[in-house]
């Protein structure tokens, strides 16, 4: 918390005596791979009491753009439903990352009901194929499943559905008002690889840190592959003090 602090992040935590702060247990092994072993705990107890409440859900009004991950589709769907139906009416935008290939099969039925409300979505290239294999979108392309998720059904039309797919190396894809566009990923040295942990949450970080400023959408992608780039090189999501210029 004061990590988030110094760094200018209001945090509203719901805090619970009952249960512990949930654990991630990672393993390394070169080049960078990474393996989780992931125990949720209070994680999986956030209450929609606690978004409702007025301290809380006055920090949601004042904002303008929401940023989600799919992990909140276990328990606490009526949070995200909540927080989309508040953006639609309101016309703000709903990001929300597709988080883990297992979500598309096991929370189908929650995806469902909260992707008409989400005005960005983002995941990795295992990620959209798992979102096509469940969804009966039929296709192995990652450009088609982009194209076929942006055209399902949302609820406000006055935005259209951005969707951008992360390949690790390979480049990354946005489909934006019915076209598709690839960007290249900064080249990187598999010695220079020290943990891929975090490699997408740091893409996503850089790609809304512009987009909630208004940049256009070449230098918010840029900006998320710079982060990415950024974060694999180090242990953890250990951010450097300095900003980098490159």
């Amino acid at each position: 918390v004061s990590t988030q602090s110094t760094g200018g992040v209001r945090s509203v935590y719901l805090v619970d005596a009952a249960v512990s702060t949930g654990v991630c247990t990672v393993l390394i092994t070169p080049p960078g791979n990474r393996s989780l072993v992931t125990w949720l705990d209070a994680a999986r107890e956030y209450k929609y009491s606690h978004l409702m409440s007025p301290d809380v859900w006055t920090v949601v009004e004042e904002a303008s753009f929401y940023y989600i991950s799919g992990f909140f589709l276990n328990r606490t769907l009526d949070c995200m439903l909540a927080i989309g139906q508040h953006a639609v009416e309101k016309d703000k935008c709903l990001v929300i990352n597709i988080s883990a290939p297992y979500l598309c099969q096991y929370f189908k039925e929650e995806m469902q009901q909260v992707l008409p409300y989400c005005d960005i979505l983002i995941g990795n290239a295992d990620e959209a194929l798992a979102f096509s294999k469940y969804f009966g979108l039929n296709t192995t392309d990652l450009h088609l499943i982009a194209q076929k998720v942006a055209a399902m059904p949302k609820k406000n039309t006055q935005r259209s559905r951005i969707v951008i797919f992360t390949q690790q190396g390979d480049p990354i894809i946005l489909f934006k008002d019915g076209k598709i566009k690839e960007y290249p990923v900064i080249p990187i040295s598999a010695d220079d690889i020290v943990d891929t942990n975090g490699a997408g949450d740091a893409f996503v970080g850089g790609f809304l840190a512009e987009y909630v400023q208004g940049a256009d959408m070449d230098k918010c992608v840029q900006n998320g592959a710079h982060a990415a780039h950024m974060i694999i090189q180090v242990s953890g999501c250990t951010l450097p003090e300095e900003k980098s210029s490159s």
